[in-house]
């Protein structure tokens, strides 16, 4: 292992290159220095040129940072990613079709990693099935110049399966909190571990140069053993960058770093707005000792609501970064969790969520349309990409996609415990048709998923002939407020009832006794105890 400055670094990427990056979202782990000094390079000296470049997760500060430092024109000939979201520089550049632009599931680009250092073909698997990542539809692509099949459609005893093909990774850049003089390194201080060591191994599988960024150097031999994520034998150069953040919002958080558990009264709680309301009503569909995912945007409201509810240790919130338990980030800082019981590796948290570990799945929707499909990767001239909703809601055993009614500026009061539109925003959330199929409302209903879409006036279900309205908010007239806004009229239920009065109401729902009531469903018929025993 030899120790060089980023700028030193950055030299062994060679145009054509392809350059696998560790790291989430908001600068979690993400290897900053070097990101920037490749940036830096390209602007002197017009090198390297045409790189492909692969992150599994979205990287950046939702401005320059992260990938934003590669979105100069003639630096990158490809991008292959979960999303776009955090580097909207990136999808500018696969918008104008400057780019070849691909987002592919978070989970399976992350599963990705151990296949290719297996050295197997690839990776099969059905997440994704139906949506715009397979090849009958749009194969993951998001501009034009994306020629190459990176999906394919394949048979396997009798079954229809996705095949994601493999890479050759020519660099890598990864990042950890410590290294030692034999390139060992640890991420004590990092807010996710994410598939660090797969991707370290998937690079030398394919013969490339691994160099990770870290905040500080140890004597060999110093660091405990166990703490080690990144071993030495997989480390070719080590880049320090004392001033190295861990996240873009945060320099140290003890509890994103799992050093200690914050009291929940430091858990913020939330203003009673319209995405509080949407939250709140979400929580009600808890039950004790849930499995839950939480996605981002105002599904991440639920811990905060759980928080302030004194329910947040009666169930299990989850990343899929890798956290089990506590409270998932909101905002720019998702992917981080305080309080949580364990931190595992990314690809492990898809194989549970691949395998139906998820009772409830709690996720955001840009746009829905009457046959329940949901879109959330590409809208009003924007590529957002899956990152982990696919694997996420394909495969939980109940989905609920929160997001406000309309699109737009809107202002709400709620005199009385009932909702007043005081403004309602000017863009349509329920269409005819979406743009792009993140979530197949068809496929979701042959495979027997239950569905709700939950707003801040309507709570609707995946019904039978597609989307049916279920719950209306107090104060609100039906056919004014909410059908003659949608561009189809759902099925209307004939038990059609009124959002609990609580949800518009600044204080608490207390739902700890109201959740307390309620019995765990058994995960499994083995698991019921004989009568004598209960």
């Amino acid at each position: 292992m030899r120790r060089l400055t980023a700028d030193e670094a950055v030299q062994l990427v060679k145009t054509g290159d392809t350059l696998l990056i560790g790291g989430s979202g908001g600068g979690h782990a993400v290897p900053e220095a070097l990101l920037a000094a490749l940036g830096r390079r390209y602007d002197a000296e017009s090198e390297p040129r045409a790189i492909t470049a692969i992150h599994p997760v979205g990287l950046g500060d939702g401005k320059g940072l992260g990938a934003g430092h590669l979105a100069r024109e003639g630096l990158l000939k490809r991008v292959v990613s979960g999303t776009f979201v955090n580097s909207p520089l990136i999808s500018d550049m696969a918008i104008a079709d400057k780019i070849e632009g691909y987002t592919l599931p978070q989970g399976a680009l992350s599963q990705l990693m151990r296949e290719i250092a297996s050295g197997r073909a690839g990776l099969l698997t059905k997440t994704g099935l139906h949506s715009f990542v397979d090849p009958r539809h749009e194969g993951g692509r998001q501009s034009k110049s994306a020629k190459e099949d990176l999906v394919e459609l394949v048979q396997f005893r009798g079954e229809d399966y996705l095949f994601f093909k493999p890479y050759k990774f020519d660099v890598c850049f990864l990042r950890g909190t410590t290294a030692d003089e034999d390139g060992n390194v640890t991420m004590e201080e990092e807010a996710v571990f994410l598939e660090m060591m797969s991707e370290a191994q998937a690079t030398r599988r394919c013969g490339g140069i691994v160099i990770v960024q870290v905040k500080r150097m140890a004597r060999r031999g110093t660091l405990p053993a166990k703490q080690v994520k990144i071993p030495g034998i997989l480390v070719d150069f080590v880049v320090v960058d004392p001033k190295q953040s861990q996240t873009y919002e945060t320099y140290y958080s003890p509890s994103y770093a799992g050093e200690l558990k914050i009291p929940l009264s430091d858990i913020p709680v939330l203003p009673l707005d319209a995405r509080k309301i949407i939250a709140r009503r979400a929580a009600l569909e808890l039950f004790p000792g849930a499995i839950c995912n939480l996605g981002s945007g105002i599904s991440t409201g639920i811990a905060n609501v759980a928080a302030e509810e004194g329910v947040l240790d009666d169930i299990c919130l989850t990343n899929e970064q890798g956290m089990v338990g506590g409270a998932p980030a909101s905002g720019g800082e998702a992917g981080a969790s305080r309080n949580y019981a364990a931190m595992i590796d990314q690809p492990y948290q898809f194989d549970f969520y691949d395998g139906g570990g998820l009772d409830l799945a709690f996720l955001s929707f840009a746009e829905i349309d009457e046959q329940g499909h949901v879109n959330v990767s590409r809208f009003g001239g924007r590529i957002v990409g899956p990152g982990g909703f696919i694997n996420i809601s394909q495969n939980a055993k109940s989905v609920i996609y929160s997001g406000t009614f309309t699109a737009g500026k809107s202002a709400f009061s709620w005199p009385d415990g009932k909702m007043k539109i005081e403004k309602d925003g000017d863009g349509q959330k329920f269409v005819k048709a979406v743009e792009q199929i993140t979530y197949s409302g068809t496929y979701g209903r042959e495979r027997g998923q239950r569905v709700l879409y939950i707003t801040e006036r309507a709570v609707f279900r995946l019904g039978a002939d597609g989307v049916e309205l279920i719950e209306i908010a107090p104060g609100i007239d039906v056919q004014r407020d909410v059908v003659a806004k949608m561009a189809f009229a759902p099925k209307i239920a004939p038990d059609l009832k009124t959002m609990d009065a609580r949800l518009f109401k600044p204080e608490r729902l207390k739902l700890g006794t109201e959740l307390h009531a309620r019995r765990q469903p058994p995960r499994s018929p083995r698991l019921e105890l004989p009568k004598a025993a209960q």
